[in-house]
């Protein structure tokens, strides 16, 4: 989804899994539709990114999972209508087997796209730069931001955009298809998205390797630590920190903060939990039993870390200068405050995807839960996707 001052566009795939662009003024109800020559299986990985450049073009990367580029961008800026495929962006060969699609920006607000080359414990990181006044890409970087030698590869959260003005991105390493092989909690931070330091400002050459690569946490292979539950926050003083989980000495998954402190890393475990172990194995999406978001700042004196466990959302406050635990508190989510006004059905679950803006706009759909990305033996029925506006 795209919010902007004028209008809103969502890119979703229909009821017969064909992807499917619609827009609309935020001052009117009716829809514009515009369907593409793209259908979707039963992969979750094969998710939907989309963004605007600068004159208003929208460029939409979709349905890959190591599969060819399948990219359409359009010729009028905002209007669905004139989205037509395009066959490539920089070159064939770096764009057959791409996963992960990412549209961000950089410092100076030109259009970034970042995605996996390669597949799950054997992928690179590439990052291309759009130019709008010749409607072309190229490459942001000469060479992948990290390698993974033919044995492993990065998942990565972020970069995010700190208060600092830096780049900010945290990963783990992972040595296979397999979730339990992740490890190596690692960062690394940028001005400009091509020249890459540790936290220390020490430089980084690229392609980061394992062995060179920043850790900010030596968790091992089967340690409890998964990728996309590593998330960059900052604490009131603007100082970056990571959330992420992994097992304790007793074998409990927990919840653990990682602070950059000017020399070291802090690592703090703010949960307290017994008897609950996320034991992930195998590949596919799993049924997530766990999510987590970066620290947040409150006040001047405390950190939040909210996290969903077991589809329960949970709220953790922490001391900013100990990072010792002072609270903990059931959360509050979009979904459960839709509860009552959106029909979900037995044995399925209600998502949301809230605008990273301020506008309030979000969309609501029922699904059944992950299933290891494969169909149910029975197929549901389709549900209805929701545009949730802010009451006025």
């Amino acid at each position: 989804m795209v919010v902007t001052d004028a209008a809103v566009i969502v890119a979703y795939y229909d009821a017969n899994r064909q992807l499917t662009v619609a827009s609309r003024p935020r001052a009117a109800p009716a829809w514009v539709y515009h369907k593409l020559d793209s259908w979707t299986g039963w992969d979750s990985h094969n998710y939907i990114a989309m963004s605007l450049d600068s004159l208003g073009q929208i460029h939409i990367v979709a349905n890959l999972h190591g599969d060819p580029l399948v990219y359409y961008r359009s010729t009028q800026a905002g209007d669905v209508r004139t989205l037509a495929r395009v066959s490539m962006m920089v070159e064939t060969a770096a764009e057959r087997r791409m996963t992960y699609p990412i549209f961000l920006r950089d410092a100076g607000g030109r259009l970034i796209m970042k995605y996996r080359d390669g597949q799950s414990g054997n992928g690179n990181e590439v990052y291309n730069v759009y130019d709008a006044a010749t409607r072309s890409w190229k490459h942001l970087l000469s060479t992948p931001l990290t390698d993974g030698e033919g044995h492993r590869n990065a998942y990565f959260v972020g970069p995010r955009l700190g208060p600092d003005g830096w780049f900010h991105l945290a990963w783990v390493w992972r040595e296979s298809p397999m979730a339990e092989s992740n490890h190596d909690l690692s960062y690394a931070k940028s001005r400009d998205l091509v020249h890459w330091v540790r936290a220390d400002g020490s430089p980084l050459t690229l392609p980061i390797r394992l062995a060179s690569a920043e850790i900010v946490d030596a968790v091992p292979v089967e340690g409890g630590m998964i990728n996309n539950n590593t998330v960059i926050g900052f604490d009131p003083a603007g100082h970056t920190m990571i959330t992420y989980h992994k097992f304790d000495a007793a074998g409990n998954t927990q919840i653990f903060v990682a602070r950059w402190e000017g020399t070291r890393w802090r690592i703090a475990q703010i949960s307290d939990w017994r008897g609950f172990r996320w034991d992930f194995r195998g590949g596919g999406s799993l049924d997530s039993r766990l999510s987590v978001r970066g620290p947040e700042p409150v006040g001047k004196d405390r950190v939040r870390v909210d996290v969903v466990r077991d589809g329960k959302p949970i709220s953790f406050l922490a001391d900013a200068a100990s990072l010792k635990r002072v609270e903990e508190r059931p959360g509050d989510r979009l979904a459960d405050r839709l509860r009552d006004q959106i029909p979900v059905l037995p044995g399925m679950i209600l998502n949301t995807l809230e605008d990273s803006g301020n506008s309030g706009i979000a969309l609501a759909w029922p699904t059944r839960p992950a299933h290891r990305d494969l169909p149910d033996e029975d197929i549901a029925e389709p549900t209805v996707l929701r545009l949730i506006e802010p009451q006025r």
